[in-house]
């Protein structure tokens, strides 16, 4: 017991490294940066769901959650369904079939921890999945997700350049139909994990084993209130509309959602 909590509150400070290291944009690896952004929320969603829910249940979710999200932006890469038409950078670094291997993984990390704060919102730990919180799990878990990807995602866009959209959009040059996507892919996994899990024998847990995941996801919203911008970016963001948006507005929107959603 002992040795896997001391293994995930690793994990945590490494992550904690990743947003301390972005606060000196150009004087570290970039590749550096974002592999520590998503390696370590990764491996604690492969440690602590193999606590809870058993080897075999923490690589189902790995394998919904990197199937579907692999599936759906391969899809709009080529589509523009349902995210809509944008284009990778090289800061995300290798691609497979043109999708950032650390993207998938982000997937994974991420998704693993709002499954987890959305049980604990809704006291489902150590209860069967059954009728309405078969759906209601889920829908809670796939919003938690999409308001991870609110806060940050014109962040990574406008300011870090990890992917260009290529007709702009209403939300700080990112389009609408990027959040709806976020929502429809999000929920395809967990629901699909969800049928996983109704049928199996709820073993209960801890409330602790839980609560690991919130410093996890808290920090992941903290981290978005060190972002800075680079002075070579001379604080203007141009979209692929043409239309001109303030960095510094883009960074203070990021950090309202992360504190009055993401906290609360």
């Amino acid at each position: 017991m002992r040795e896997w909590r001391f293994l995930l509150w690793i994990l945590l400070l490494l992550y904690l490294l990743a947003r301390v290291l972005q606060l000196f944009p150009g004087t570290v690896p970039n590749l550096l940066i974002v592999g520590l952004h998503v390696v370590p929320p990764a491996l604690f969603a492969l440690i602590h769901g193999a606590r809870v829910y058993g080897s075999r249940g923490a690589l189902v979710f790995a394998g919904l959650c990197l199937s579907v999200g692999i599936i759906f932006e391969s899809l709009s890469l080529r589509t523009g369904f349902p995210f809509g038409q944008y284009e990778f950078t090289d800061l995300m670094g290798p691609r497979l079939f043109d999708l950032p291997v650390l993207l998938a993984l982000a997937y994974l990390g991420m998704g693993y921890l709002s499954w987890v704060i959305g049980l604990l919102i809704l006291r489902y730990e150590n209860v069967p999945l059954s009728g309405a919180k078969l759906i209601l799990l889920p829908a809670v878990a796939s919003l938690i997700m999409t308001t991870w990807d609110l806060s940050m995602e014109p962040v990574w866009a406008d300011i870090d350049r990890a992917w260009v959209w290529r007709d702009g959009g209403a939300f700080y040059g990112v389009p609408i139909t990027n959040f709806f996507g976020w929502l429809l892919t999000a929920y395809v996994f967990y629901q699909l994990f969800a049928l996983y899990l109704r049928r199996r024998e709820v073993v209960s847990r801890p409330a602790n084993n839980f609560r690991l995941a919130i410093p996890f996801f808290g920090l992941s919203a903290i981290g978005n209130l060190l972002v800075v911008v680079p002075g070579s970016l001379k604080g203007i963001f141009v979209d692929a509309s043409g239309t001109s948006w303030a960095l510094s507005q883009i960074l203070w929107t990021s950090r309202l959602i992360s504190i009055f959603v993401c906290f609360l």
